[in-house]
């Protein structure tokens, strides 16, 4: 029978924290430690946007869908890398960039209307297109905006 605890010391790799994780993990050591990378939170993802990232290691993808916070990732997983449901899935924002067409007066929309917690609000100006804001404290992370983004403008990160 395989130690998959000494089996990991040697194809153990850092963990890219810039990318983003999966909801409710507790932590970047937990996870790079005890991720064994089986791959059942990618098949369980009802969204699909669960790859498989650098070193092997589950991370979100939004340019396929958003986050519906199912916790399917979580109830597949045979390791104790994630947090109950009831706690916050993680501390990831969405940040609009200098690419985003309303900021060169080009009327758009789509991602305020994907935003289900409303967080995106565009803020009127006059003689010109209004402009994306968004409401941090609202944002769930969900990335529900990047996908239908036509200049790819916005990027959710670890805040």
């Amino acid at each position: 029978m395989v130690d998959l605890s000494r089996r990991r010391l040697f194809s153990r790799r850092k963990v890219d924290s810039s990318q983003i994780r999966l909801p409710w993990i507790n932590s970047l050591e937990s996870f790079a430690d005890d991720c064994t990378r089986c791959g059942k939170c990618i098949e369980s993802c009802e969204t699909h946007i669960i790859i498989v990232g650098d070193g092997g290691f589950p991370t979100v993808d939004f340019s396929k869908d958003e986050c519906t916070f199912c916790y399917q990732c979580a109830d597949v997983c045979p390791e104790p890398i994630f947090k109950p449901k009831e706690e916050t899935p993680w501390l990831a924002k969405a940040a609009i960039s200098d690419k985003c067409l309303a900021q060169q007066n080009v009327e758009c929309r789509s991602c305020g209307d994907m935003c289900e917690p409303m967080a995106i609000q565009f803020q009127l100006r006059a003689g010109s297109v209004a402009l994306p804001k968004i409401e941090l404290d609202e944002c769930s992370g969900c990335g529900a905006c990047v996908a239908v983004c036509p200049n790819s403008a916005i990027l959710v990160s670890n805040a």
